[in-house]
């Protein structure tokens, strides 16, 4: 593999700024006088947040799309291409967690195309399309996976049960607000378990085999930021200061994703989610500190380094980690997210090709590897 770091095409990253203060200024900057809005119907139904951001953009705004489904299924992306292809926006504005940035970003893909089906759509699946997108998003996240810092999108193929990657250029937000406040909306389990997803990007990221130099300070700052912060907010839910830290520690490992190899802890949570429905946050909670205890012996060094960074010298990484996700209350056992002993064989069967699967620093080749790592998981 030739030793490369890719900038994605994120313009500006706004913090510590309410949603509607950024937005105004980027109205004037990129000169938009249409603006299309992706959002999470928790927002839309529940909140004031989206009526709001409506007012700012006053005769600017000319849609709505909020039915974005979980996983971002290949159908929910056409519905959503037609609803914006209707309009013809300048930007589309992006509000919520991973699922709508994730649905925008192939949305973009196929406005950009001319991809109006679902079966054209699979035609470029796994395919990095080398254009300019014609549409670009400005992201305002409400979850802490970090998908909007990266030229990756996933969504979900029903046919084949499987969550696949698109990607293109340019299909990362132009613009990314990181509103401290708007957050406080977001369901704790869906924040705190979207936290343990972007601790695996830091965790997975520094264990990889790269050589990638940015990836060990983002790595241990970012663990650092949230080991400081991920309790504090789970005792005091409306302490905005350390929603703030979160975010920053997002920002710090994400913009190396698509630049750094995940290992099994992505790889077989992408088969939790495909086959079991899970969250990816949770699937990060059930498999990070399993596949940890499997490389365990294989790193060393790393996983010393790692207890350190999270404040606990004196465990293990895979310990540390899971105390850190059972201190926030969250689920830790492939059954406590509905994974049961009958599902273990098919997720060995992808497992064993799964190239993100393939990628985990020790070495993964026979199917009894995966099953320990699962039997590992359901460890209380």
């Amino acid at each position: 593999m030739t030793n490369s770091y890719t900038y994605s095409p994120l313009e500006k990253v706004y913090w510590d700024i309410r949603a509607e203060e950024a937005l105004e200024n980027e109205i004037k900057r990129l000169n938009l006088n249409s603006v299309f809005i992706v959002a999470s119907s928790t927002l839309t139904n529940k909140t004031e947040e989206i009526s709001k951001i409506k007012d700012t953009l006053g005769k600017k705004f000319i849609g709505l799309y909020d039915r974005c489904i979980e996983h971002s299924p290949l159908e929910n992306v056409i519905d959503c291409v037609n609803e914006v292809e209707k309009v013809n926006p300048d930007i589309i504005l992006t509000i919520g967690g991973g699922t709508p940035i994730d649905t925008v970003k192939v949305v973009q893909l196929c406005v950009s195309l001319g991809i109006k089906t679902v079966k054209d759509l699979q035609k470029i699946t796994g395919k990095h399309q080398n254009i300019k997108s014609s549409l670009r998003q400005i992201a305002v996240p409400t979850t802490l996976s970090g998908g909007e810092y990266s030229i990756i999108g996933g969504a979900m193929d029903t046919e084949k049960k499987l969550k696949e990657r698109y990607t293109g250029d340019d299909i990362c937000p132009q613009v990314v607000i990181l509103d401290p406040y708007i957050v406080k909306h977001t369901p704790e389990w869906l924040w705190l378990s979207t936290a343990i997803r972007s601790v695996d990007h830091a965790v997975e990221g520094f264990c990889s085999n790269s050589d990638n130099p940015l990836i060990i300070p983002n790595a241990l700052h970012s663990l650092d930021l949230f080991s400081k912060a991920l309790r504090k907010t789970h005792n005091e839910p409306d302490n905005v200061e350390a929603r703030s830290l979160s975010q920053k520690a997002v920002w710090m490992i994400a913009k190396n994703l698509g630049n750094t190899p995940m290992g099994a802890s992505h790889g077989i949570g992408y088969l939790l989610g495909s086959i079991g429905s899970v969250p990816h946050g949770q699937t990060s909670c059930v498999m990070l500190p399993a596949v940890l205890k499997w490389n365990e012996d294989f790193q060393p060094e790393k996983h010393k380094i790692i207890s350190e960074a999270l404040g606990r010298p004196k465990l293990k990484a895979y310990q540390a980690v899971k105390e850190l996700i059972t201190d926030l209350g969250l689920p830790s056992t492939l059954k406590d997210v509905g994974i049961t002993k009958d599902m273990h064989k098919t997720i060995v069967e992808y497992a064993l090709s799964h190239p993100t699967v393939l990628s985990n620093p020790k070495p993964i080749v026979r199917s009894e590897d995966v099953f320990e790592i699962l039997n590992f998981a359901d460890e209380e």
